[in-house]
């Protein structure tokens, strides 16, 4: 039999390694396994527990950080362990969502690794019982010059609206990034929002001895195998061939999929369910298996094949795509055959629930492979990390902008920026509005709002990160990503019930991303708990390396927040002119870690610490004036600084505007260069009437009256830098990446 190869970090396949290390275990966990099962494994429990004891399905790198996380709300319904998570809404609602990544197949091949990677997030979020309403995607890529991130650019998009737009699911929102560190292995990660009823979600804890089990969806194939170990366990290394472990998707079977399983679902005829992502079979029966104190027999001869020929290690693995695994009672077993059936979508039953607390694998009903689900499961071992700070900035600068540019050749600069420009041009593939919750959407405000009539209001959803600023300081930097993602909420008047994160990471085993890791968990704990928000699930996605070495260390965090009146929810643009424009919020910016700093090749460790009382408050203050209806409109300050936020405003709006900084200058003693491209959380740019923007004003909600709206020119004056840029102009330089993305 041939067995699907793998590499660590320090041990790489060779003609004559041992069948372990190929497969990606250390000798010392082989040794553990085979004292757990009182003998050597065969080939067939071998693959098995390779990828149920790789880094992508154990967390054996992270899991003890993890346990840091709040968890705990009087909202929370269903937390880390399930699926996905879940909130409380009104009227007995739930919104369930979870992002994850598929970092590393949509490296090898953009399109499929993309498509494939909203599938399965879709699958999480239907596996509990919730109708999928939203997608977000957070992307990163290597600069744009670069061939090789054009490509990898053009199929992710192009995979992520393939399956949306096909499945129908609207795709809300989002964020792009180009930085040299992704070039050789980009992040795609895919957020899910869905929505269900509290007191019908469905948990994946088998249960009931005797009951079938039931592969619903897709034959299994040969397409991903290993893809876990393979490709999500490892460094990517050059000239490796591993296109035949990305998965391949197909939206329309996946439909018929997830309307069968919310009928059966809905009629009660489901114990439980859960999605085949990374491991598939193996991975499915063993964690329902473990999560409900049971056993479980597979009948490999039972499972619908679409390739002739395949072994038993093979069926096990095997990641195709658009399948769930089901326990149902034995009274149901044809009413569910027969759903599936009308649905045009396969059912099989090919096991059953046992008492025997072992993952049995069966072929014409002969053993082939006997496990202990917990020795399966739970008895990999969990690793100490080795961190050491570095001693200087390790991921080099590159000056694309001069010291000697005028502010306005910097703020055009910076609006032209791949980081700051207008994604139009990709968020335009997608559609956004199939489903009709959508009120807000990209480019329209700050944070994605949908109305959810069931229960009595809107949710708003975001999602944020940013790698560069974590790089410079990974605490700080993580407590910024929680921040922005809060803010992007407040400025549509939502309160955050729930997060979600993807914690993007080098090789765990090195001292550097060791202690990334390990500072930027740290972070999220301190952010999380002082916003009371707690943590509902996620992923971790480690050994993000190339041959270049690491990436920027990315967690990536999604909120959801609750509002009571989506038509409430102001946009991000000005509205009117004549407008006063304000600049709320503790703001305090500053140069390091910007993408003015980036632009310059300034980067360098440290950032800015932050009053975490003093934001929190603050947020909870602007939450509260948009709902009174004080504010026009409300945008963040964020990458470019307060001059970039103030041209986003303008632009989205068709208004210019006369702004006054030298407030700012004064009250935080910053330089005019500073007050108008330094970054930091904690700003708002508001405008509306001036006498109600006046009385916000308070000891939560610091705020300057710093102009108005009207007029062709984004003026901006700021101490000893001032700026007149034709709003024309502006808008031409932020919308100019898609014809930069479309000449390349």
């Amino acid at each position: 039999m041939t067995l699907p190869a793998t590499a660590s970090n320090e041990q790489r396949v060779t003609s004559n390694e041992s069948p372990h290390r190929a497969l990606g275990l250390t000798d010392a966990e082989y040794e553990r396994i085979c004292e757990l099962l009182e003998r050597e494994p065969n080939d067939l429990e071998l693959a098995m527990f390779s990828l149920l004891w790789s880094e992508h399905c154990a967390y054996k790198h992270s899991r003890k950080l993890l346990r840091q996380l709040p968890t705990e709300g009087e909202r929370v319904l269903m937390g880390p362990g399930e699926n996905a998570g879940a909130v409380a809404l009104g009227n007995g609602q739930a919104a369930v969502f979870k992002v994850e990544s598929h970092n590393h197949p949509s490296a090898v091949e953009p399109f499929q690794g993309a498509a494939t990677g909203v599938g399965g997030i879709l699958r999480d979020v239907f596996a509990l019982g919730a109708r999928p309403i939203a997608v977000l995607d957070s992307l990163r890529f290597g600069e744009l010059d670069s061939e090789r991130s054009r490509f990898l650019l053009d199929g992710a998009v192009r995979g992520i609206g393939h399956y949306g737009n096909s499945i129908g699911v609207p795709t809300v929102g989002g964020e792009i990034y180009f930085e040299a560190p992704y070039e050789s292995n980009c992040l795609v990660n895919a957020m899910c929002v869905g929505l269900a009823r509290s007191d019908r979600m469905l948990r994946s804890a088998a249960a009931g001895i005797g009951n079938p089990v039931v592969l619903i969806g897709a034959s299994t194939g040969r397409d991903g195998i290993g893809g876990a170990s393979v490709l999500a366990s490892a460094e990517l290394e050059e000239g490796e061939e591993k296109r035949p472990s990305v998965q391949i998707g197909d939206p329309f079977e996946e439909s018929k999929l997830l309307e069968c399983c919310l009928e059966l679902l809905d009629r009660g005829l489901l114990v439980a369910l859960q999605d085949l992502g990374a491991a598939g079979l193996t991975s499915s029966a063993g964690e329902m298996a473990s999560a409900g104190g049971v056993g479980i027999d597979i009948d490999v001869s039972r499972v619908p094949l679409r390739e002739e020929g395949m072994e038993p290690f093979e069926i096990m693995i095997s990641e195709s795509q658009e399948r769930m695994l089901a326990v149902v009672e034995p009274a149901d077993l044809e009413p569910v055959l027969a759903t599936c059936e009308r649905w045009q979508t396969g059912a099989a039953a090919i096991g059953e629930v046992t008492g025997s607390g072992r993952i049995r694998v069966l072929r014409d009903s002969e053993p082939v492979g006997d496990l202990p689900v917990e020795a399966l499961v739970d008895g990999c071992p969990l690793y100490d990390l080795d961190p050491e700070p570095p001693r200087s900035w390790t991921y080099g600068n590159r000056a694309t902008l001069g010291g000697d540019a005028t502010a306005a050749e910097t703020l055009a600069a910076l609006l032209a920026s791949p980081n700051v420009a207008s994604k139009r041009w990709a968020f335009e593939q997608y559609d956004s509005i199939v489903g009709s919750r959508t009120v807000r959407r990209p480019e329209n405000a700050d944070a994605a709002v949908l109305d959810v009539p069931e229960a009595g209001g809107a949710i708003a959803v975001a999602i944020d990160g940013n790698g560069r600023r974590v790089a410079c300081d990974p605490y700080l930097g993580t407590v910024e990503a929680v921040l922005e993602c809060a803010a992007n909420l407040a400025c549509g008047g939502a309160e955050p019930l729930g997060l979600t994160n993807c914690l993007n990471f080098g090789n765990p085993e090195k001292p550097l991303a060791a202690w990334q890791l390990e500072r930027a968990i740290a972070g999220l704990v301190d952010a999380c708990e002082r916003l009371g928000v707690p943590v509902v699930g996620g992923n971790v996605s480690l050994y993000n390396e190339g041959p270049d070495g690491p990436i920027y260390p990315t967690p990536v965090v999604g909120m959801v927040g609750e509002l009571p009146d989506a038509s409430r929810a102001p946009g991000s643009a000005f509205a009117q002119e004549g407008d006063a424009i304000a600049l709320a919020g503790p703001f305090a910016p500053s140069l390091a870690g910007s993408e003015l700093a980036k632009l310059r090749g300034d980067l360098d460790l440290g950032l800015p610490q932050t009053d975490l009382a003093a934001l929190a408050a603050a947020l909870a203050a602007l939450r509260e004036a948009v709902r009174a209806g004080s504010v026009a409109s409300a945008h963040d300050v964020s990458d470019g600084g307060l001059a970039c936020a103030l041209a986003e405003c303008a632009i989205g709006a068709g208004l210019g505007c006369r702004v006054d900084l030298d407030p700012l200058v004064e009250k935080r003693g910053v330089s005019g260069e500073t007050a108008l491209f330094g970054e930091g959380p904690g700003g708002f740019v508001l405008s509306g009437e001036q006498r109600a923007l006046q009385e916000l004003a308070s000891s939560d909600l610091p705020l300057l009256v710093i102009g108005e709206v009207g007029g062709e020119q984004v003026a901006i004056e700021a101490a000893e830098q001032s700026l007149s840029v034709p709003l024309a102009g502006a808008e031409r330089a932020w919308r100019s990446l898609a014809s930069r993305v479309e000449d390349s």
